[in-house]
């Protein structure tokens, strides 16, 4: 299971929108994105390179996702939840990452903050 928290300048709110965001996400991350913030529906990010099925939402607080790359044997999907939360000026993701393959978890724990973490930093601090 990967567990990670980063905390963000930036309230909860606009951190769950940039995640639910198609526009937004693409804009942070250089690549397309197709995402939908509906219980059920699907999304794909970087490009069509990760798959997505929103399994819960809850507006502005957490998203709960069926995910995975797309070299991943056909029907394979590990659970990913982001929880946001604000915390003083700031606010947090927090991650948890668990049912992936076996022997993917450090690629998969140095993605999130290569794929995710840092190009969200960079995006705050440009807009």
């Amino acid at each position: 299971m990967i567990q990670q928290v980063l905390k963000f300048d930036a309230r909860a709110r606009e951190l769950f929108s940039i995640f639910t965001d198609s526009e937004r996400f693409a804009a942070m991350t250089g690549m397309p994105a197709a995402l939908s913030s509906e219980p059920g529906a699907a999304s794909s990010m970087f490009g069509g390179m990760i798959a997505a099925r929103m399994i819960e939402v809850v507006d502005g607080q957490r998203i709960v996702q069926a995910w995975r790359p797309g070299n991943w044997e056909e029907g394979v999907y590990s659970i990913v939840r982001f929880d946001f939360a604000d915390d003083g000026e700031g606010a947090t993701i927090s991650l948890d990452h668990r049912g992936y393959p076996e022997g993917t978890g450090e690629h998969l724990d140095a993605g999130w903050h290569q794929r995710y973490w840092e190009p969200l930093k960079a995006y705050l601090a440009s807009h």
